[in-house]
C-alpha cells in the first residue's frame, strides 16, 4: 500500500482570485498521508506565485507545483494524475472549498472499508446569494459497501451528478481507463469520465459527508451558453456509450444511461434558443444526431419506458418534451423562443443598471 493514502489533484488556470483560500483549508487538513498537486496550466496571473506561498507556509507538507503550457482542464488533470503517488486520488477545482474534516472522513472510510471508490455528498454554494446554497445528498445507501456494476450505476444515473470532484475513486482504477483518462479539448469532459470510472469500480462506500463548497459564480464555464457549449455537452456522455458498452454494463444501466443522455439532450436544445436564431436551429440539427446516435434503444422504446407506470416526475416530463422534439411541435418551439427574448430583454434591462454587474454569461 503506497504510504500517501490521497493524492489531491488541482488543475489551476488564473486562479488567483481563489486559490490561496482553497489551498488553505485544504492545507489545514492534511498530514504526511495526504500530497497536494497543483497543475499551474499556464496562468498569466499570480497563480503560481500564491501557490509558493502556501508551500512556504506549509513546509512540512507535501504541496507540488508543476507548471506547464495551457492545455485546458483536461490537460491539466492528466499532468496531476501522472505525478500523483497516493492510493486515491480526490480532484478539486481551484475555486471550490473543502469542508473541515473532509479528509479525516475520507481515510476513515479507507482504512475501514478499502472501496474501489468513496463518493460522497456536497453543497451548490453561491457566496453572494448564501439563501441559494443547497446540500446534495445522493441516493446510494450510506455508509455500507455496495458491490457490482448496478449497484453503483443506476443510482448514479438516477441522481445524475456527474462530477468528478464527489467521486474518489483508487489510483489504479483510473489505470483501467483508456489513458490518457481525460479527453482534451472539449468541456464537461466529467460527463465522459465519471460513468466509465465507475463502471470499472467494483466496489463503493457512499459517505453521506458534504465533502466540498462548490462555487457558483457567473463566470463559470457550465454558464456561457454557446455553439460549442450545447454541442459538447451532449458529445461528452455519446462518448461514453462505446466504452461503457465493452464494460458488460447490463440492460439496466443502459436504459437509465439513455434516460440521463435524453434528459441532457433536452436540457441543452432548451439552452441552444438561447443562440441567434440560424445559429440555433443549425446546432439542434446537430445535437439530434449525436443523440439518437448515443442511444442504446430505439428513441420511441425510450420514451415509452420514461412514460411507463411508476416513472419518475422527471422522466415523463422529459419523455413529453422530447416527443416535442423530435417532431418539432410549433409550440414548444414558441415557448422556448419567447423564453429566449425574455432573457435577452433581462440581460438589457440588466446592463443599464447602474452597478448591476451582469454580463451575457450571468444570464445564459
Amino acid at each position: 500500500m503506497s504510504h500517501t493514502s490521497i493524492s489531491i489533484v488541482m488543475a489551476a488556470y488564473n486562479a488567483a482570485p481563489f486559490i490561496s483560500d482553497t489551498l488553505e483549508r485544504i492545507a489545514g487538513q492534511m498530514t504526511a498521508a495526504h500530497e497536494l498537486i497543483v497543475v499551474d496550466d499556464g496562468s498569466r496571473d499570480d497563480t503560481a506565485g500564491q501557490v509558493r506561498a502556501i508551500q512556504a507556509r506549509h513546509p512540512a507538507l507535501r504541496i507540488v507545483l508543476h507548471q506547464q503550457a495551457n492545455t485546458g482542464i483536461a490537460g491539466a488533470r492528466n499532468a496531476g494524475l501522472a505525478l500523483a503517488g497516493g492510493q486515491y486520488l480526490a480532484f478539486i477545482d481551484s475555486d471550490d472549498r473543502l469542508r473541515p474534516g473532509a479528509l479525516a472522513a475520507l481515510d476513515a472510510v479507507i482504512a475501514r472499508e478499502q472501496p474501489d471508490v468513496i463518493s460522497t455528498a456536497f453543497r451548490f454554494w453561491h457566496p453572494d446569494a448564501p439563501h441559494k446554497d443547497r446540500d446534495v445528498q445522493l441516493s446510494y445507501p450510506a455508509g455500507r459497501r455496495i458491490e457490482g456494476q448496478d449497484a453503483i450505476l443506476v443510482p448514479f444515473f438516477n441522481d445524475r451528478h456527474t462530477y468528478l470532484w464527489n467521486n474518489v475513486c483508487k489510483r489504479e482504477v483510473y489505470a483501467r481507463l483508456p489513458q490518457p483518462p481525460f479527453p482534451t479539448g472539449r468541456l464537461f469532459e466529467d460527463l465522459s469520465v465519471v460513468p466509465l470510472l465507475l463502471a470499472h469500480c467494483r466496489s463503493m462506500v457512499y459517505l453521506p459527508f458534504v465533502l466540498l463548497d462548490y462555487r457558483q459564480h457567473p463566470a463559470s464555464i457550465t454558464k456561457a451558453v454557446s455553439a460549442r457549449w450545447c454541442e459538447d455537452v451532449v458529445t461528452a456522455l455519446a462518448s461514453a456509450r462505446a466504452p461503457l458498452a465493452q464494460t458488460g454494463i447490463s440492460a439496466a444501466v443502459q436504459q437509465r444511461f439513455d434516460a440521463t443522455v435524453c434528459d441532457f439532450y433536452v436540457s441543452t436544445v432548451k439552452c441552444s434558443y438561447q443562440l441567434p436564431g440560424g445559429e440555433g436551429k443549425a446546432v439542434r440539427a446537430r445535437l439530434r444526431a449525436i443523440f439518437l446516435s448515443s442511444l442504446f434503444t430505439p428513441v420511441e422504446q425510450l420514451r415509452a419506458s420514461l412514460s411507463a407506470p411508476g416513472a419518475s416526475k422527471a422522466d415523463r416530463r422529459n419523455a413529453r418534451q422530447l416527443g416535442q422534439i423530435l417532431r418539432g411541435a410549433w409550440l414548444f418551439h414558441l415557448r422556448q423562443t419567447a423564453s429566449r427574448q425574455f432573457k435577452l430583454w433581462r440581460r438589457a434591462r440588466n446592463k443599464r443598471k447602474p452597478g448591476s454587474g451582469h454580463t451575457v454569461a450571468q444570464d445564459a
